[in-house]
């Protein structure tokens, strides 16, 4: 039994044989729908092949006529509102927006100019010069030798010998038992892998 004829037989029971009258549009897009009265806070229904009849989702539908049905809380209507021309206004103020995005997302993937880094440069020079000048001569010395050990150890040799593999070794015996010894699971194991 379907919900619809389950509804009318409560009815009939109850003796509420008066019936609401829904009224029914037609959306952009051929949808049919249902409600009361299209008006703000009316319950609004989509209705499907089966007449069964399902909440209206939130969001902005336009009806054949041209208005413009809001639907904020699912299944009822917010505004019923005439069809806006503000909408074409609305583009090019969003354009605009989008454009000084662009605009500032390029400017601040440029690359540097050679005069741009050659006064970073110049900068950073002048930043280790007042370090210098503010450091006592037992630290400037320090910090030469400091240098000095940097270069004589990059210079030398690798900081760590290259290991090399040789697969034709033998392989080191991992585990030994006494030779009278009864040998469990553990050192058969091991007397295969060996």
């Amino acid at each position: 039994m379907k919900s619809q004829e389950t509804l009318s037989k409560i009815m009939e029971l109850l003796n509420l044989q008066d019936e609401v009258k829904l009224e029914s549009m037609k959306l952009e897009n051929g949808t049919t729908i249902e409600a009361e009265a299209f008006e703000p806070n009316q319950e609004v229904f989509i209705v499907t092949e089966e007449d069964e009849k399902i909440a209206l989702p939130i969001g902005e539908y336009t009806l054949e006529d041209g208005r413009i049905l809001v639907v904020a809380e699912e299944g009822i209507i917010a505004e019923v509102r005439a069809e806006e021309e503000e909408a074409p206004e609305e583009a090019p103020a969003t354009e605009e927006v989008v454009e000084e995005v662009e605009q500032a997302e390029q400017e601040e993937m440029s690359y540097a100019t050679k005069e741009e880094l050659s006064a970073a440069v110049e900068e950073m020079k002048a930043m280790i010069e007042e370090i210098k000048a503010m450091m006592s001569p037992k630290e400037e010395e320090m910090a030469e030798e400091v240098k000095e050990e940097e270069v004589e150890m990059s210079a030398d040799e690798p900081a760590a010998k290259p290991i090399k593999h040789s697969p034709d070794s033998k392989p080191v015996e991992m585990h030994k038992f006494s030779k009278g010894a009864q040998k469990d699971t553990l050192s058969r194991i091991f007397d295969k892998l060996g």
